[in-house]
């Protein structure tokens, strides 16, 4: 008897070995099975966790749910237009069928039409029961043109995805494409200056005062506005107010790498990584120049900066390395902060590396794994990657933004398949305006 004991023992101790030496599951998924889990996962943020009345995303969800009062009421416009792509990349990916993304993105779109506008922009936020302006500071309660900048480029991907369908899906299209022409660009030159401004409201007016200028975020705004056949902009408020007349230019470098465009004048400076994001989801940037930069290769240096100064790591960052890079705007240790190499906190924001994957695609792909196989539950949830976290203060909140979680379905699967950039600019709006601004692209037709 005991002879039988000690080889029951024996075997479990045998199996307890072979099972810690055996490769798991996470070890052996392929670079491609692992990409389509990532966007599964983060698709779902804008599928299931949608709020349901106005199917749009919502603006955050907090897994520890610790949230403002009636916060999980209040959609984005800007994260909303990523969500929107993010349907197209679950119908294509077979996580839902063509049926269901339809009719999901035709609630989106009624409730759109019907929501609180301002000369067609939409707000910052929205009340997903009820499509009424939430504010998003004291006097910022009107329409934001960057926000729906960002929500006109994933309309116009709907509208070319389902343009050639059956009868309700040409319909879908159609609807989707009038929502975008609604858009009153030239009302924001705020008196026909050659700029376009952010904000205007109907209870303060221009007083929040901020013309937008480059380099940052918001090139599709002025890309959508000169595109509009029905309220475009001059040229001219391209090359003035954005370009300020060629002062964008940059001959600035950082680590090695060239800058090429300024930001407000600042010579080298580089930004969030979501900068290299927000404006590409649809815009592709491959081959894409004007008379200012060449931006495949403008977005591939901003990446490579961001992982040298992780490899560089210059204030000694836990974790930091090959593994572990790329800032950007996210929760932070500290609230809420635009991280860059001149504001490092030591936060790392996953959908900087991710979102990066076009540019980058062997670089990302190991941060990707090791935060999959390594970090695991610590950084990855429900709805994939979590928003942020510090190995250095021990930082790992289970919270996640739509802002952040977007960009990283659509840009996976735009360096897999080229999905929302082929749609984008087969648009024949968007390619006039692109043209009308001197762009050139292989997308251009002559």
């Amino acid at each position: 008897m005991l002879f039988i004991l000690i080889l029951f023992l024996n075997s479990c101790v045998g199996h307890r070995e072979n099972s810690t030496s055996a490769p798991s599951l996470k070890d052996t998924l392929s670079d491609d099975s692992l990409l389509t889990l990532v966007q599964k996962r983060t698709f779902n943020y804008f599928w299931e966790g949608a709020e349901p009345v106005s199917g749009l995303a919502r603006e955050r969800i907090h897994m520890d749910g610790d949230y403002p009062e009636h916060d999980q009421d209040v959609v984005t416009i800007g994260g909303g237009g990523f969500g929107i792509m993010a349907i197209l990349v679950g119908i294509e990916r077979r996580f839902i069928t063509r049926q269901q993304g339809a009719e999901r993105l035709r609630k989106i779109v009624n409730f759109l039409s019907k929501a609180d506008r301002f000369h067609g922009a939409w707000p910052h936020w929205l009340y997903g029961p009820t499509g009424k302006v939430k504010p998003f500071g004291i006097k910022d309660d009107g329409g934001d043109l960057v926000e729906t900048a960002f929500m006109a480029q994933g309309l116009i991907c709907v509208s070319q995805y389902f343009k050639d369908g059956n009868v309700q899906e040409q319909q879908l299209s159609k609807d989707t494409e009038n929502l975008w022409k609604e858009i009153d660009w030239s009302w924001y030159r705020n008196g026909n200056q050659n700029v376009l401004y952010w904000h205007w409201s109907p209870k303060y007016q221009w007083a929040m005062n901020f013309p937008v200028s480059g380099y940052n975020e918001c090139l599709i705004m002025y890309v959508l506005a000169a595109s509009s056949p029905t309220y475009g902009v001059p040229a001219a408020v391209y090359h003035e107010g954005w370009a300020k007349k060629g002062a964008i230019k940059s001959d600035g470098e950082q680590l090695g790498y060239k800058v090429f465009l300024n930001y407000n004048g600042v010579e080298g400076h580089v930004g969030p990584l979501f900068w290299a994001h927000y404006s590409y989801l649809g815009l592709n940037p491959k081959g894409l120049k004007d008379r200012y930069a060449d931006y495949w290769q403008l977005n591939k240096n901003q990446t490579l900066i961001h992982r040298k100064h992780a490899l560089e790591n210059p204030k000694g960052f836990k974790g930091y390395g090959e593994n572990t890079w790329g800032l950007s705007a996210s929760y932070s240790v500290k609230g809420y902060s635009a991280h860059t190499p001149d504001n490092d906190l030591g936060v790392i924001s996953p959908t900087a590396a991710l979102s990066s994957y076009p540019y980058t695609p062997t670089y990302s792909m190991q941060v990707i794994r090791h935060l999959y196989q390594d970090l695991g539950d610590q950084v990855w949830g429900k709805y994939g990657f979590y928003d942020a976290f510090s190995e250095t203060d021990n930082w790992y909140p289970k919270r996640y933004l739509a802002i952040d979680q977007g960009p990283e379905i659509v840009m996976i699967e735009n360096g897999r398949s080229g999905l929302l950039w082929k749609l984008f600019m087969s648009n024949t709006a968007v390619q006039s305006g692109l043209k009308k601004l001197g762009f050139e692209s292989p997308y251009l037709k002559l």
